[in-house]
Protein backbone atom coordinates (compact mmCIF):
# COMPACT_ATOMS: atom_id res chain seq x y z
CA UNK A 1 0.00 0.00 0.00
CA UNK A 2 2.87 2.35 0.83
CA UNK A 3 4.36 1.81 -2.63
CA UNK A 4 0.97 2.56 -4.23
CA UNK A 5 0.61 5.79 -2.24
CA UNK A 6 4.13 6.85 -3.25
CA UNK A 7 3.29 6.10 -6.88
CA UNK A 8 0.05 8.09 -6.66
CA UNK A 9 1.85 11.04 -5.11
CA UNK A 10 4.56 10.94 -7.74
CA UNK A 11 2.04 10.73 -10.57
CA UNK A 12 0.13 13.70 -9.21
CA UNK A 13 3.25 15.80 -8.80
CA UNK A 14 4.50 14.90 -12.27
CA UNK A 15 1.26 16.20 -13.75
CA UNK A 16 1.43 19.42 -11.73
CA UNK A 17 4.80 20.86 -12.75
CA UNK A 18 3.59 23.16 -15.50
CA UNK A 19 2.79 26.78 -16.20
CA UNK A 20 -1.01 27.12 -15.69
CA UNK A 21 -1.34 29.63 -18.54
CA UNK A 22 -0.21 26.95 -20.99
CA UNK A 23 -3.61 25.29 -20.59
CA UNK A 24 -5.49 28.20 -22.17
CA UNK A 25 -5.85 26.66 -25.63
CA UNK A 26 -8.80 25.82 -27.82
CA UNK A 27 -9.74 22.18 -28.24
CA UNK A 28 -9.06 20.64 -31.65
CA UNK A 29 -6.07 22.77 -32.69
CA UNK A 30 -3.64 20.72 -34.80
CA UNK A 31 -0.04 21.10 -35.88
CA UNK A 32 2.58 18.92 -37.56
CA UNK A 33 6.32 19.36 -37.17
CA UNK A 34 8.53 17.63 -39.73
CA UNK A 35 12.24 16.96 -39.57
CA UNK A 36 13.89 19.32 -42.06
CA UNK A 37 16.00 16.55 -43.59
CA UNK A 38 13.28 14.08 -44.60
CA UNK A 39 12.99 12.97 -48.21
CA UNK A 40 9.65 13.19 -50.01
CA UNK A 41 9.11 9.44 -49.59
CA UNK A 42 9.91 9.63 -45.89
CA UNK A 43 7.47 12.50 -45.46
CA UNK A 44 4.75 10.38 -47.08
CA UNK A 45 5.45 7.53 -44.66
CA UNK A 46 5.27 9.86 -41.66
CA UNK A 47 2.00 11.43 -42.79
CA UNK A 48 0.63 7.90 -43.17
CA UNK A 49 1.53 7.24 -39.52
CA UNK A 50 -0.26 10.45 -38.55
CA UNK A 51 -3.35 9.33 -40.46
CA UNK A 52 -3.78 12.68 -42.19
CA UNK A 53 -3.10 14.07 -45.65
CA UNK A 54 -0.15 16.35 -46.26
CA UNK A 55 -1.36 19.93 -46.38
CA UNK A 56 -4.43 19.30 -44.24
CA UNK A 57 -2.73 20.59 -41.08
CA UNK A 58 -0.39 23.53 -40.55
CA UNK A 59 3.16 22.20 -40.86
CA UNK A 60 6.30 23.51 -39.16
CA UNK A 61 9.88 22.50 -39.88
CA UNK A 62 12.38 21.48 -37.20
CA UNK A 63 16.11 21.61 -37.87
CA UNK A 64 18.96 19.68 -36.29
CA UNK A 65 20.27 22.96 -34.85
CA UNK A 66 16.98 23.45 -33.00
CA UNK A 67 17.14 19.91 -31.66
CA UNK A 68 20.68 20.46 -30.43
CA UNK A 69 19.63 23.57 -28.51
CA UNK A 70 17.95 21.29 -25.94
CA UNK A 71 20.00 18.09 -26.18
CA UNK A 72 23.62 19.21 -26.50
CA UNK A 73 25.48 18.33 -23.35
CA UNK A 74 22.82 15.83 -22.30
CA UNK A 75 23.34 13.05 -24.84
CA UNK A 76 26.27 11.97 -27.00
CA UNK A 77 26.51 13.57 -30.44
CA UNK A 78 25.88 10.17 -31.97
CA UNK A 79 22.38 10.10 -30.51
CA UNK A 80 21.58 13.64 -31.65
CA UNK A 81 23.00 13.03 -35.11
CA UNK A 82 23.45 15.68 -37.77
CA UNK A 83 20.00 15.54 -39.38
CA UNK A 84 16.46 16.19 -38.15
CA UNK A 85 14.21 13.16 -38.71
CA UNK A 86 11.72 12.90 -35.82
CA UNK A 87 8.24 14.27 -36.48
CA UNK A 88 5.29 15.23 -34.32
CA UNK A 89 1.53 15.48 -34.79
CA UNK A 90 -0.27 17.26 -31.97
CA UNK A 91 -3.96 17.93 -31.43
CA UNK A 92 -5.24 19.79 -28.38
CA UNK A 93 -7.92 18.08 -26.30
CA UNK A 94 -10.46 19.35 -23.80
CA UNK A 95 -9.15 20.36 -20.39
CA UNK A 96 -8.66 17.37 -18.13
CA UNK A 97 -8.18 14.88 -20.97
CA UNK A 98 -4.50 14.35 -20.24
CA UNK A 99 -1.85 13.34 -22.74
CA UNK A 100 -2.30 10.54 -25.28
CA UNK A 101 0.95 9.33 -26.86
CA UNK A 102 1.38 7.12 -29.95
CA UNK A 103 4.82 6.07 -31.19
CA UNK A 104 6.07 4.90 -34.60
CA UNK A 105 9.72 3.85 -35.11
CA UNK A 106 10.75 5.15 -31.69
CA UNK A 107 12.99 2.60 -29.99
CA UNK A 108 14.34 4.45 -26.94
CA UNK A 109 11.66 6.69 -25.44
CA UNK A 110 8.40 5.24 -24.13
CA UNK A 111 4.90 6.71 -23.94
CA UNK A 112 5.21 7.38 -20.20
CA UNK A 113 8.58 9.03 -20.64
CA UNK A 114 7.07 11.44 -23.16
CA UNK A 115 4.07 12.10 -20.93
CA UNK A 116 6.29 13.08 -18.01
CA UNK A 117 8.71 15.17 -20.06
CA UNK A 118 5.96 17.03 -21.94
CA UNK A 119 4.05 17.70 -18.74
CA UNK A 120 7.17 19.03 -17.09
CA UNK A 121 7.63 21.39 -20.05
CA UNK A 122 4.06 22.67 -19.70
CA UNK A 123 2.17 20.64 -22.30
CA UNK A 124 -1.01 18.84 -21.27
CA UNK A 125 -4.39 17.77 -22.66
CA UNK A 126 -3.24 16.75 -26.12
CA UNK A 127 -3.03 13.84 -28.52
CA UNK A 128 0.58 13.43 -29.63
CA UNK A 129 1.91 11.10 -32.33
CA UNK A 130 5.68 10.73 -32.66
CA UNK A 131 7.01 9.24 -35.88
CA UNK A 132 10.24 8.74 -37.79
CA UNK A 133 10.94 7.13 -41.19
CA UNK A 134 13.03 4.39 -39.52
CA UNK A 135 13.88 3.43 -35.91
CA UNK A 136 15.39 6.32 -33.92
CA UNK A 137 15.78 7.12 -30.22
CA UNK A 138 13.12 9.85 -30.27
CA UNK A 139 14.90 12.15 -27.81
CA UNK A 140 14.88 14.97 -30.35
CA UNK A 141 11.12 14.77 -30.86
CA UNK A 142 10.47 17.02 -27.86
CA UNK A 143 11.75 19.98 -29.87
CA UNK A 144 8.95 19.53 -32.38
CA UNK A 145 6.35 19.20 -29.63
CA UNK A 146 7.54 22.42 -28.01
CA UNK A 147 7.50 24.28 -31.33
CA UNK A 148 4.06 23.01 -32.29
CA UNK A 149 2.50 23.80 -28.92
CA UNK A 150 3.96 27.29 -28.85
CA UNK A 151 2.60 27.93 -32.34
CA UNK A 152 -0.85 26.80 -31.23
CA UNK A 153 -0.90 28.93 -28.08
CA UNK A 154 1.01 31.91 -29.41
CA UNK A 155 3.03 31.90 -26.19
CA UNK A 156 6.49 30.61 -25.36
CA UNK A 157 6.81 27.80 -22.85
CA UNK A 158 9.19 28.43 -19.97
CA UNK A 159 12.79 28.01 -21.12
CA UNK A 160 13.62 26.33 -17.82
CA UNK A 161 10.66 23.97 -18.12
CA UNK A 162 11.60 23.00 -21.69
CA UNK A 163 15.18 22.32 -20.67
CA UNK A 164 13.98 20.32 -17.67
CA UNK A 165 11.63 18.29 -19.86
CA UNK A 166 14.43 17.42 -22.27
CA UNK A 167 16.81 16.52 -19.46
CA UNK A 168 14.13 14.41 -17.78
CA UNK A 169 13.54 12.44 -20.98
CA UNK A 170 17.24 11.76 -21.43
CA UNK A 171 17.97 10.84 -17.80
CA UNK A 172 14.92 8.58 -17.57
CA UNK A 173 15.92 6.90 -20.83
CA UNK A 174 19.42 6.21 -19.60
CA UNK A 175 18.14 4.81 -16.30
CA UNK A 176 15.71 2.63 -18.27
CA UNK A 177 18.63 0.81 -19.83
CA UNK A 178 19.55 -0.45 -16.36
CA UNK A 179 16.25 -0.87 -14.51
CA UNK A 180 13.59 -0.88 -17.24
CA UNK A 181 11.43 2.00 -18.47
CA UNK A 182 8.60 1.54 -15.95
CA UNK A 183 10.89 1.54 -12.92
CA UNK A 184 12.98 4.40 -14.31
CA UNK A 185 9.89 6.54 -14.85
CA UNK A 186 8.60 5.66 -11.39
CA UNK A 187 11.94 6.46 -9.75
CA UNK A 188 12.07 9.92 -11.34
CA UNK A 189 8.45 10.54 -10.36
CA UNK A 190 9.19 9.61 -6.77
CA UNK A 191 12.00 12.15 -6.76
CA UNK A 192 9.53 14.71 -8.12
CA UNK A 193 7.29 14.07 -5.15
CA UNK A 194 10.19 15.08 -2.88
CA UNK A 195 11.12 18.36 -4.57
CA UNK A 196 9.83 20.51 -1.73
CA UNK A 197 12.10 18.51 0.58
CA UNK A 198 15.16 18.38 -1.67
CA UNK A 199 15.17 22.18 -2.05
CA UNK A 200 16.42 22.37 1.53
CA UNK A 201 18.96 19.57 1.16
CA UNK A 202 22.64 19.72 0.34
CA UNK A 203 23.85 17.98 -2.79
CA UNK A 204 25.24 15.14 -0.68
CA UNK A 205 21.87 14.68 1.03
CA UNK A 206 20.10 14.51 -2.33
CA UNK A 207 22.67 12.02 -3.55
CA UNK A 208 21.88 9.88 -0.51
CA UNK A 209 18.15 10.01 -1.37
CA UNK A 210 18.91 8.99 -4.95
CA UNK A 211 20.97 6.05 -3.71
CA UNK A 212 18.17 5.02 -1.34
CA UNK A 213 15.68 5.01 -4.19
CA UNK A 214 18.08 3.04 -6.37
CA UNK A 215 18.37 0.47 -3.58
CA UNK A 216 14.58 0.08 -3.60
CA UNK A 217 14.82 -0.86 -7.27
CA UNK A 218 17.77 -3.19 -6.62
CA UNK A 219 20.10 -1.26 -8.86
CA UNK A 220 23.53 0.25 -8.26
CA UNK A 221 23.98 3.59 -10.02
CA UNK A 222 27.38 4.86 -11.06
CA UNK A 223 28.65 8.18 -9.75
CA UNK A 224 28.03 9.71 -13.17
CA UNK A 225 24.41 8.51 -13.19
CA UNK A 226 23.83 9.88 -9.70
CA UNK A 227 25.20 13.25 -10.84
CA UNK A 228 22.82 13.20 -13.83
CA UNK A 229 19.84 12.60 -11.58
CA UNK A 230 21.03 15.26 -9.13
CA UNK A 231 21.29 17.78 -11.97
CA UNK A 232 17.74 16.94 -13.05
CA UNK A 233 16.39 17.29 -9.51
CA UNK A 234 17.97 20.73 -9.15
CA UNK A 235 16.46 21.82 -12.46
CA UNK A 236 13.02 20.51 -11.54
CA UNK A 237 13.14 22.39 -8.23
CA UNK A 238 13.00 25.64 -10.20
CA UNK A 239 9.57 24.86 -11.66
CA UNK A 240 6.34 26.30 -10.30
CA UNK A 241 4.30 23.82 -8.23
CA UNK A 242 1.59 26.30 -7.14
CA UNK A 243 -2.02 25.21 -6.71
CA UNK A 244 -0.91 21.59 -6.36
CA UNK A 245 -3.36 20.82 -3.59
CA UNK A 246 -6.35 21.98 -5.63
CA UNK A 247 -5.23 20.04 -8.71
CA UNK A 248 -4.41 16.66 -7.18
CA UNK A 249 -7.81 14.96 -7.41
CA UNK A 250 -8.59 16.43 -10.84
CA UNK A 251 -5.20 15.37 -12.19
CA UNK A 252 -5.62 11.84 -10.87
CA UNK A 253 -9.00 11.65 -12.59
CA UNK A 254 -7.53 12.91 -15.87
CA UNK A 255 -4.89 10.18 -15.67
CA UNK A 256 -7.67 7.63 -16.28
CA UNK A 257 -7.62 8.61 -19.95
CA UNK A 258 -3.83 8.90 -20.32
CA UNK A 259 -2.91 5.46 -21.66
CA UNK A 260 -4.29 3.66 -18.62
CA UNK A 261 -6.62 0.67 -18.66
CA UNK A 262 -10.09 1.80 -17.66
CA UNK A 263 -10.64 -0.58 -14.76
CA UNK A 264 -7.23 -0.02 -13.20
CA UNK A 265 -7.38 3.75 -13.70
CA UNK A 266 -10.80 3.92 -12.09
CA UNK A 267 -9.47 2.21 -8.98
CA UNK A 268 -6.43 4.51 -8.98
CA UNK A 269 -8.69 7.54 -9.08
CA UNK A 270 -10.87 6.34 -6.22
CA UNK A 271 -7.88 5.43 -4.07
CA UNK A 272 -6.06 8.67 -4.79
CA UNK A 273 -9.18 10.72 -4.16
CA UNK A 274 -9.73 9.06 -0.80
CA UNK A 275 -6.08 9.32 0.13
CA UNK A 276 -5.76 13.03 -0.62
CA UNK A 277 -9.06 13.77 1.11
CA UNK A 278 -7.64 12.25 4.30
CA UNK A 279 -4.32 14.12 4.17
CA UNK A 280 -5.32 17.54 2.90
CA UNK A 281 -3.78 19.21 5.92
CA UNK A 282 -0.43 17.60 5.11
CA UNK A 283 -0.31 19.20 1.67
CA UNK A 284 -1.35 22.53 3.13
CA UNK A 285 1.68 22.37 5.36
CA UNK A 286 4.06 21.23 2.63
CA UNK A 287 2.93 23.26 -0.35
CA UNK A 288 0.68 25.98 1.00
CA UNK A 289 3.48 28.46 1.55
CA UNK A 290 4.77 28.39 -2.02
CA UNK A 291 4.10 31.52 -4.05
CA UNK A 292 3.81 32.08 -7.80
Amino acid sequence: MKKFVAAALALAVSFSLFIPAALAVDEGEERVTMGADLTDRQREAVYSDFGIEEGSVTELSVTNAEERSYLEGLVPDGKIGSVALSCIYIKTLSEGSGLSIELHNINYCTEDMYINALTTAGISDAQVIVSAPFPVSGTDALTGAYKAYEDITGNSLSSLAKAAGAEELVVTGELAEYIGSDDATQMINELKSMLDKTQNMTDDEVRAEIKNLADLYNVSLTSAQIEQVLSLVRKLEGLDADELQEQLVGIAKAAQTANKAGEVASQVYEDVKGFFASVGSFFTGVFGSKQE
